[in-house]
This record gives C-alpha cells, structure tokens and sequence, in this order.
C-alpha cells in the first residue's frame, strides 16, 4: 500500500516538531508500506533565523533532506513552495501522489489540492484537542470545516472526546481517539538509569491566544504554570525548562528564576532533532504541565513529547488532563492535578527510581510502538 505522511518537518526546522512527524512515516514503513513524505501546507516557508515567512525556501528544503536521508527515507519527500508553485525532493511529484492509497494528514499540516484530494483515504490527524474543535464548532461552514470533512476519517489526541466531563465539542465529527506513534528503534536507553539530574520538559510559554467557547477561557501553558509556580520550593528536585518566550516575547523569565524554574532556550540548546533526542536522553525524567485548554476541556490529550521520554526509559510526571482515565498512572507514569500531588509524584520517582525508568520503556512499548499506532489508523 502507498501512504503518503504529511508533516512540517521542513516548514518548522525545529528537534520536536520533526518527531512529531517523522514517527509516523517510520511507523507506516515498520508495516511493510510504500511511504513518502509530502509538505504542502499552501503557505510560505518559514525562515527560523529571521523568524519569518520566506518565499526562499531553500533553508527549509536543505533541513528535509537531511533528515530524510538520516532515517533512511533518501529522496522519497516532497516539498511544495507556496511562494511560486515549485515542486522539490522526489521527481515525479503528481504521479506518486496520484497512485497513493492513503494520505495520513498529521496535525492536518497538507491544505488538499486537487492530487492530495483524489487519494482515496485520507485521514484527519488532530493533535490539538479543544482548539481545533472550538474553531469546527464556531463556523461549521468555514472552508477549515470542509477541509476537515473532505477527509473520511478523523483522529485525535483527545482520548477523552465524547466520555462524561469533557468539554470537546464533536462539531459533527467522530473523533476516534489516537496517540503519538514512537519509533522505539531510536529512543532506546542510552545510559543506566541514575536518580542525579534535572527533571526537564520543553515548552513554549504561550503558543497562541486563548480562546472563548460558550462563556468559558481556554488557553495555553501560561495559565496552567500559574498555579505551580512554587512547586521546586516544595521539593528537593531540580528543574531545568526548555521554554519559548511565546507570543510576544512574554515569557517572564527573572520571575520564573526566582521561584526556582532554570529557564533555557531551546532554540540555542535544541536546534534540531538530534539534540532534543540527547536532551530528552540526559534528563532525570520529564515534568510538565499541559495547556489549559486541555485541561479546562477535560479532553484526554497525552504529550507526544512526554511518549518520547517514556521511550527513552525516562519517568513522566505530567498534569491530567482526562488521560489518567484511558492510560494507566502510577508506574513510570504519574498523573497530578495539584502542586501537592506533582511533589509526592517525583518523590516516588525518585525512590524507586530504576523501578520507573523501567517501567517508562514497558509503558512506551506497550501503547506508543508506532506500527502498532499506525496499524490501528488503517484498521
């Protein structure tokens, strides 16, 4: 079968966001698929050294192939150039997208254009849950809507849509629930566990404005953080934070540092896939809020970021957000809803700290293994 993955692995030059995408290609290819890479999101590429939007896309093409090369998928990408219509990566660009049995539209990345809408299966991958739902719910005659609906099947992060408590509007939708792939073959344990170290996350402040659905806020880490601003003063363990300053550069960082929070900046320290891989790799484990609307929503969302430090064999400690309810919490895994709760989670972590780690890999293994994830996508 010929599956297409969309993605903005070239778009986004970022270490996190070429996981996010490339895990998917690696799982469909684990299954014996013919897989290609496609980025065609209808927009200009973005320029991360000047921070923006370029109709030179070549830096952003340069970073594709190295990545495609470096997973073994050599030439079988493809990138379109909004700015002028061009075709890059693969020759032949319309007829292997012409002759594909699947399109898999991660964090729907690909706006269809008339070769991506013939492919006979396509599959609508949301990674955002609540946000993508309230913009569905607030014009449901949008051309984002249709784009949507144009797809014959939708997935999403939010493992909670539909059960009792969550605030995900469906907005005409079933919304079957999904999880990150994890390609375990390069997230294996590279160190023997030892309890020294930071607990990290990577983040970025605020992503984007909240949003306002049927009288309530939902918005993003900002407002979560709030709350647990004086979490290291309630423990004995280090915290070391790969933050984006966020819209408008407001992250408040003296602030952050005062409490406790080491703030560093993951453009500088994470570049690119390799040193997030071997940031995520040296930590402790993972600590790490999830954004407000996700949690207000009640929406089940789990980090694929936090799949890969599970892969790693590194302990999570992250905020519930409905997810405690479909994945198990309390082995490698910790679930908390207060700053009282996180505390007495990374103390249990760090106790029996050898216990989690190995139980962190088991936990990647048995509900991420990215050809099993994408084998229940087909199915």
């Amino acid at each position: 079968m010929r599956i297409v993955v969309t993605g903005l692995i070239g778009q986004y030059a970022f270490g996190g966001v070429t996981w996010d995408y490339i895990q998917y290609a690696l799982g469909f290819r684990s299954l014996g698929h013919d897989v290609w890479y496609l980025e065609d999101t209808g927009t200009w590429a973005y320029d991360p050294v000047k921070m923006e939007p370029s109709a030179d896309c070549s830096r952003n093409t340069t970073y594709l192939a190295r990545v495609m090369e470096d997973f073994d998928m050599g030439d079988r990408w493809i990138y379109r150039n909004a700015a002028d219509g061009t075709w890059h990566g693969a020759s032949g660009a319309s007829q292997i997208l012409a002759s594909a049995d699947v399109l898999a539209n991660v964090s729907g990345a690909c706006w269809l254009t008339p070769e991506t809408s013939r492919i006979p299966r396509k599959l609508f991958l949301d990674g955002d849950p609540m946000f993508t739902q309230i913009g569905l719910a607030a014009d449901p005659d949008s051309n984002y809507a249709k784009h949507v609906a144009a797809h014959e099947s939708q997935f999403s992060f939010g493992l909670h849509i539909g059960k009792r408590g969550c605030k995900v509007p469906e907005s005409g939708f079933t919304w079957r629930p999904t999880v990150q792939p994890i390609a375990l073959d390069y997230w294996k344990p590279t160190q023997p566990p030892t309890s020294e170290g930071n607990w990290t996350t990577v983040m970025n402040w605020a992503s984007y404005a909240p949003k306002d659905f049927q009288g309530e806020k939902f918005g993003q880490k900002d407002l979560e953080f709030e709350r647990f601003l004086d979490l290291p003063s309630l423990t004995r363990e280090r915290f070391e934070l790969a933050m984006g300053q966020g819209v408008g550069n407001k992250r408040p960082t003296a602030m952050l540092e005062s409490k406790g929070w080491h703030i560093i900046e993951p453009d500088t320290h994470l570049p690119d896939y390799l040193t997030y891989r071997q940031f995520i790799s040296e930590s402790k484990g993972e600590w790490s809020i999830a954004k407000h609307g996700y949690v207000n929503s009640h929406s089940g969302w789990f980090s694929c970021r936090s799949a890969c430090y599970l892969a790693a064999g590194k302990p999570v400690v992250v905020q519930d957000t409905g997810w405690s309810e479909h994945l198990p919490s309390g082995k490698g895994v910790f679930a908390f809803n207060t700053p009282a709760e996180a505390a007495a989670a990374l103390d249990e972590a760090s106790k029996n700290y050898e216990h989690h780690c190995q139980a962190a890999r088991k936990f990647a293994e048995t509900h991420f293994e990215a050809g099993k994830v994408c084998g229940e996508l087909l199915e």
